[in-house]
């Protein structure tokens, strides 16, 4: 669960870096630092090896002041992210919406962790970050399973004509009178009830997989608020503890409906 947030931290960090090296405030203290530095001699009198250690610092300044500002991580780790789950690949628009939400609710816990200061609330934080990776994974799995599902013009063809192609079986199973033929009819109407009962049980699954979706937003919501109650008192009374638990839960819960919907719809496939 931990490598996928790690994963999306390393490369947030890296994004944040280049950030902070172009925005326009280091542009500026670049540009001024040589404007000075080939003065000569330097303003007020000062040695022009000493305008550009005064420019480096401030570089260093903002450079520290971008990796360390809460707001401008959440917001690149949201977009890092929106790169790797990316909601523009699902075209249904309500499943969009809701992948877009679940990361946007990533992006405000992540905005919690970081205006902690350092210890056990931190800690418990972290680990329920490191927990939602997993869960906003599983929401975008299930949401590009459903999408796929709904577009799926093969699977609405066999819906359709499955039912009759079993009637139209059956009845002719009733009329034959040749041995040999019926055990093949037998066989046909077997092989399409099967593939009938499949497609039922891939139908009932994505409904429930639909269903669960909106039950995890609303869980999302739900841990978002714990979240932001979580403080000293909350930690020796087991709050945390009992957040970590219910994350842990949701998470099973969304990698059992993941994998049994990948089984499902492979089989079918």
């Amino acid at each position: 669960m931990a490598e996928i947030r790690s994963e999306i931290q390393r490369e947030a960090r890296n994004n944040i870096l280049q950030y902070a090296i172009f925005r326009w405030e280091s542009a500026v203290v670049i540009a001024l630092t040589l404007v000075v530095y080939f003065l000569a001699p330097g303003p007020f009198g000062l040695p022009r090896e000493l305008w550009l250690l005064l420019g480096v610092a401030g570089l260093v300044l903002i450079i520290y002041s971008s990796l360390t500002d809460a707001d401008t991580n959440a917001r690149v780790i949201l977009e890092v992210f929106q790169e790797k789950f990316d909601p523009g690949k699902i075209k249904d628009k309500a499943l969009r919406k809701e992948v877009e939400e679940a990361l946007e609710y990533q992006r405000r816990i992540e905005l919690q962790v970081r205006t902690q200061s350092s210890g056990l609330i931190r800690e418990r934080l972290e680990d329920a970050a490191n927990q939602l990776s997993a869960w906003v994974g599983n929401i975008y799995q299930l949401a590009l399973r459903v999408d796929a599902y709904q577009a799926d013009d093969l699977l609405a063809r066999e819906r359709n004509d499955l039912p009759q192609a079993l009637q139209r079986l059956n009845a002719q199973r009733q009329r034959e009178q040749n041995p040999d033929v019926q055990r093949q009819l037998d066989g046909v109407i077997e092989s399409k009830g099967e593939q009938w009962q499949t497609l039922r049980q891939l139908d009932a699954r994505m409904q429930q997989a639909q269903l669960q979706m909106e039950q995890s937003l609303t869980a999302l919501a739900t841990v978002y608020g714990q979240v932001q109650l979580l403080n000293a008192e909350s930690i020796n009374s087991g709050r945390a503890e009992r957040l970590r638990t219910d994350i842990q839960d949701q998470v099973k819960r969304l990698d059992d409906l993941v994998a049994s919907l990948n089984e499902v719809y492979d089989y079918n496939a």
